[in-house]
């Protein structure tokens, strides 16, 4: 299958990441989107990047992937790591990260060049009673954090 980046425009990206992603819900917002689409139009994925979640990244160099999904195209993830990394660079960001959980493999970020700078260790979620939250079913989970840098 022949597979091309397309233009997405936030809605129908979270829209895609709310009918695909394994296990988290869509951003509630973002700086661009990415899509793969097949020779027929059809979208197979979408990358959504944003403002990083950890405000110790925030830097105003360094951005985020915080979803990519895919409806199971091979080499689609891929893509969407590697397009999101050379549209982060054209915009002048020096940093591109992203996390993935302890039994996901990376394989996708391998393949676009991706490499891992930390393990984090599982949390018991964020809800304190300073700042209630709901839990989100990602409690609990070991994650890997990703980058991709100049």
């Amino acid at each position: 299958m022949s597979l091309h980046l397309v233009p997405v425009r936030f809605q129908d990206a979270a829209a895609f990441v709310a009918m695909w992603h394994r296990h988290n819900a869509p951003p509630i917002g973002c700086k661009f989107c990415i899509g793969v689409a097949d020779e027929d139009g059809v979208l197979r994925g979408v990358a959504i990047v944003g403002r990083p979640v950890a405000r110790h990244f925030d830097n105003g160099q360094t951005l985020e992937v915080t979803r990519t999904a895919t409806d199971g195209t091979a080499n689609a993830n891929s893509m969407l790591y590697g397009a999101a990394w050379r549209a982060a660079r054209a915009l002048g960001y020096t940093r591109l990260i992203t996390y993935t959980q302890a039994a996901e493999t990376g394989a996708s970020l391998r393949a676009a060049g991706w490499h891992v700078i930390a393990h984090r260790p599982a949390r018991p979620g964020w809800n304190v009673p300073s700042r209630p939250r709901k839990l989100n079913g990602t409690e609990h989970m070991p994650r890997s954090l990703w980058e991709a840098t100049a």
